[in-house]
């Protein structure tokens, strides 16, 4: 089995991203081949992850998908790499179950036997640090907390005397000590990072971040640690996963600036099932690539470019056609904002998208929705029958805007659009809420939805949805 070690923090915004990136990329020029994961349904920082490992970067999300998806996608991911790392979310014991592990980075760690690798603030602390490690190791007695990388040190005599602490209280070593100021800043946006893909974030800004984390962090004990992971044997993997020779179906990917919000299994998924993936460009492209069978808008940063996709009046037009073909179209949160009525930004400009969906939407200046959410079916649609059941989840900073026509749609589950019914065809069950929601919109062969599915918790949902397609 592959070495492997899970890169967790205290709580957020303890330095866990700048660490692992530093990692990544300094073990990626050792000659390493590096795989890393992502624990949680983040789509933002497996972008950066990717572009300092040179591979696809997967999401480990237990609530989402289960042990034996887990581990097969971890054990399948790494088959010819030299080293696992993976970056947990929040912190260790955070996730979907304020009571237990569902979710949470040590539910992936438990599962994968991967040591831990706990990242924590030092600044303004002494020997209180120990104790904060002392927390985290002996919270729950199977998982190991293997060493310690202290972030914000004020000295070489602060380290020191960090490590002093951990050794004399018999806890996990410290790794290397990060002093305030020694990574470079990484941009951020309302949802966190901004993707990767969409800044100059250079080779130049990899080097500094491998460099900073190669004189404060041992690279050999931390990579010793990996060594040492015991084994553990996946429930389930399947032999073959080469796509058919002679894909079914050819669906279109919504992929550029706007929207590539996109987990690489599920895309994986499709293409195992049958689906060709042709990419295509709102925001550049003049129309849609020919002979497809359907479309997959996903979620990204539509606000940030709604002005470019509204010009692009030929795309929009190719788009509309394909919807009065009675063609599909699935869309995730940005898609389900650019099939809308249209955007209003924060200073109120408002910019015409699709009009497909009969809501406008608006930017809000506080996160409107984060975290978990399952969908029922309440009718057949692109993912199954009336009572199947998906997981996945929300994270955005727009809203529908509230009117008549809207208001009555989420009242009676029923409205008018155009020439074609609008119906609802999900329940949303969110985590900290017990009263079900309606969502979910159905016009004709289109749906879209704020919530962002994980095939993985119903795999038969892809074979559905191939059906629809053909």
């Amino acid at each position: 089995m592959v070495p492997r070690l899970v890169i967790a923090g205290t709580q957020s915004g303890v330095g866990k991203t700048s660490i692992t990136l530093g990692l990544v990329a300094a073990f990626r020029r050792q000659g390493l081949r590096v795989q890393t994961f992502k624990v949680g349904p983040d789509y933002l920082d497996p972008t950066y992850l990717a572009l300092a490992s040179g591979r696809p970067c997967y999401n480990l999300d237990g609530w989402m998908s289960g042990k034996d998806y887990l581990q097969e996608l971890f054990s399948r991911a790494c088959a010819d790499a030299d080293l696992a790392v993976i970056e947990g979310v929040m912190g260790l014991f955070d996730g979907a179950d304020p009571a237990g592990l569902s979710g949470s980075t040590a539910e992936v760690a438990l599962w994968l036997n991967a040591p831990v690798v706990l990242v924590a603030n030092a600044h303004g602390a002494g020997r209180s640090f120990a104790a904060t490690v002392h927390g985290f190791a002996t919270f729950i007695p199977d998982l190991r907390v293997a060493g310690v990388i202290a972030n914000r040190c004020g000295s070489v005599r602060h380290a020191e005397g960090l490590r002093a602490s951990l050794a004399a209280a018999a806890l996990p070593p410290l790794l290397g000590a990060v002093s305030r100021g020694g990574l470079p800043e990484l941009p951020s946006r309302h949802l966190g990072l901004v993707s990767a893909e969409e800044t100059l974030f250079s080779s130049t800004a990899l080097t500094q971040l491998a460099d900073g984390v190669e004189a404060a962090v041992s690279l050999d004990q931390v990579l010793e640690t990996a060594r040492f992971a015991p084994e553990f044997a996946p429930a389930n993997i399947r032999e073959s996963r080469r796509p058919p020779a002679a894909p079914n179906v050819r669906l279109g990917i919504a992929k550029d600036e706007a929207f590539h919000f996109y987990y690489p299994d599920n895309l994986e998924a499709l293409e195992l099932a049958g689906c060709e993936l042709i990419p295509f460009s709102p925001l550049h492209d003049a129309m849609l690539p020919e002979g497809l069978n359907g479309i997959y808008i996903g979620g990204g940063y539509p606000e940030e470019h709604a002005q470019e996709l509204a010009a692009n009046r030929s795309m929009l037009e190719s788009i509309r056609q394909f919807a009065e073909c009675n063609r599909v179209i699935y869309a995730e949160c940005g898609g389900l904002m650019y099939l809308s009525l249209g955007i209003e930004a924060l200073d109120g400009a408002r910019h015409q998208m699709l009009g497909i969906v009969p809501v406008w939407t608006r930017m809000c200046p506080r996160r409107k929705s984060l975290g978990y959410v399952e969908v029922t079916l309440v009718r057949e649609c692109h993912w199954g029958r009336a009572g199947d059941v998906l997981r996945g989840h929300e994270f955005h900073y727009s809203e529908m805007m509230p009117s008549a026509e809207t208001s009555s749609l989420m009242r009676l589950g029923q409205a008018a659009c155009a020439t074609l019914p609008c119906e609802l065809a999900y329940e949303l069950r969110y985590r900290r809420s017990e009263n079900p929601a309606a969502e979910g919109f159905l016009i004709g062969n289109v749906l879209a939805s704020y919530a962002h599915l994980h095939f993985a918790s119903r795999p038969d949902a892809v074979l559905h949805f191939i059906s629809r397609l053909k």
